[in-house]
């Protein structure tokens, strides 16, 4: 089967590409350096000619508000249209759990934005609403330091490995649509300054944690449950300690 991978040069896009292809499928990794751009239409009638599946793992390179929503906005509607013209079963979308909860921050909306015009396409879709990654804590405590000290609330976190996203998504993207979201989080579930105090702890940073729930997050007001799932569809194994020890061994 053929499928492409939108961004497939990225963090979770290369990872996903491999396990795919590990289990024998044609897989195209999608990026502007090879000549594939979702925000300008840019190859995507080649790239998606005779593809079954694709597996739209993009980011925005700007947080701000206007440059997301307007890169989320023509990314979906080129995929979309290249999608009807190449007769493409099944569209994989990579969202954030949390998204419709966050309506101060303009990232999040302009996620909701691209999940709503994936909703209305007429290809059947999975969206794979996934909390924080692992990967992300560091970028986390460096937006809520003060000098020496972190500064951060006590909603809750469940991170997932950035690896463990991927394997995900490679198995929703060989099963059937499920034409709605799906939830994925790691096995932790904690407080936000008491995770990343651990984190920090972990790696041998100094910064000092301290909870504050005045603290935003990048901006935005959480509340307790904010960036958690009720229920996850899929729990993944890999906890703190062990990715931060498989992570200095890399």
């Amino acid at each position: 089967m053929k499928i492409v991978v939108i961004g497939g040069t990225g963090l979770i896009g290369s990872q996903v590409v491999g396990m795919l292809r590990e289990r024998g499928h044609e897989v195209l990794a999608a990026a502007p350096s090879s000549g594939v751009n979702a925000v300008t239409g840019e190859g995507l009638a080649t790239a998606f000619a005779g593809a079954q599946v694709v597996v739209d793992v993009s980011n925005s390179p700007s947080f701000e508000d206007k440059a997301a929503l307007e890169f989320f906005e023509r990314s979906a509607r080129n995929l979309r249209a290249a999608e009807v013209a190449a007769g493409v079963k099944h569209h994989v979308a990579l969202s954030v759990v949390g998204s419709q909860r966050m309506p101060d921050s303009g990232y999040m909306r302009a996620k909701l934005a691209q999940e709503a015009l994936i909703r209305q396409a007429e290809i059947p879709y999975t969206i794979v609403h996934a909390t924080q990654f692992f990967e992300f804590l560091s970028m986390i405590a460096g937006a809520a330091t003060d000098g020496d000290t972190v500064r951060l609330s006590a909603a809750h976190l469940q991170p997932i490995a950035a690896r463990d996203v991927a394997a995900a998504l490679a198995d929703y993207a060989l099963g059937a649509p499920v034409n709605g979201a799906v939830e994925i989080a790691g096995p932790e579930r904690a407080p936000m300054y008491e995770l990343i105090g651990r984190y920090l702890a972990a790696i041998g940073d100094p910064r000092k944690v301290v909870r504050d729930d005045s603290a935003g997050y990048f901006g935005a007001k959480l509340q307790p449950d904010t960036l958690v799932p009720a229920r996850a569809d899929r729990v993944a194994t890999t906890d703190l300690a062990t990715w931060v020890k498989e992570s200095r061994k890399r």
